[in-house]
């Protein structure tokens, strides 16, 4: 069964990873994907991908914390496919630093990537979501039309090194839920993922070199190897999940299966934190 055929799909940094699991999962269940990531060489890899096997994807790279850029990506999808049915708010990235080391502008970036942008996305889709729901009341039929933003264990329970990352994973949870609750009237619906030890570049060994630019620095991605079996023994699965399994949760609560669920935040932890 294709859940998603004639919906149009944004997710925020697809390039790779969860979101570009997200992104070919969408694809195969017929959505029009439209992949943004800060990376345009990694938007077009997964478009190609996509359109490799059959599906429907346009690659809109772009900084998704630079002013007017929501903006820009949302009229993106409805110039190409008329329509935004799922906005996936996924693009982020750590710097971590423990709190009494940490700059104001280390906790400012990160706020800015993982909630300020999200809201824009959200404020943005809005504008074309909530005159075309007023205008479908009388019908009694709405469109479908949801958000999914993308949390994690660190805001749930905190973790040590990340004041910044939890405190915006937090507050995504807190926006989460306001928005469900205003948008809701409209038939539009708002969760959240909070995902746990996923294998991706976050995750994986430091020691691989993995970096990301931030301000002209090159900042350390990862999680040094020698920590991972202490990790693996809190998670009752034993194993870090795969971005496949991660983007799961993220299609089930898009998906007709959720059609009555808005304000929830779903762990994807393999039970970590229970």
């Amino acid at each position: 069964m294709r859940m998603f055929d004639n919906q149009t799909v944004l997710i925020t940094g697809a390039g790779r990873g969860i979101g570009a699991a997200a992104a070919q999962q969408f694809a195969a269940h017929g959505a029009n994907v439209v992949v943004n990531d800060l990376e345009a060489a990694q938007c077009n890899a997964v478009v190609d991908s996509i359109v490799a096997s059959g599906g429907t994807a346009h690659a809109a790279s772009g900084d998704i914390t630079q002013d007017g850029m929501a903006e820009v990506l949302v009229a993106r999808a409805y110039d190409l496919y008329g329509e935004l049915n799922v906005l996936v708010n996924n693009a982020g990235f750590l710097w971590d630093g423990m709190l009494h080391k940490m700059t104001d502008e280390q906790w400012q970036r990160i706020q800015e990537v993982h909630t300020l942008a999200p809201f824009r996305m959200i404020r943005a889709a809005a504008q074309y979501w909530r005159p075309a729901a007023k205008a479908e009341m009388n019908t009694g039929r709405f469109a479908r039309r949801c958000i999914i933003n993308v949390s994690s264990t660190s805001g749930l329970h905190g973790n040590i090194g990340q004041a910044n990352y939890a405190t915006a994973k937090m507050g995504i949870v807190g926006l989460t839920k306001t928005v469900a609750k205003e948008l809701g009237l409209f038939s539009i619906r708002c969760n959240a993922v909070a995902f746990g030890m996923i294998d991706t570049r976050l995750t994986r060994p430091t020691e691989d070199g993995e970096t990301f630019a931030i301000s002209g620095q090159e900042v350390k991605l990862g999680v040094p190897s020698k920590l991972r079996p202490a990790i693996e023994a809190q998670i009752p699965l034993h194993r870090y999940g795969t971005p496949d399994e991660a983007a799961g949760g993220i299609l089930f609560l898009a998906s007709p299966l959720a059609d009555y669920v808005t304000g929830h935040t779903l762990e994807v932890t393999g039970g970590l934190g229970i």
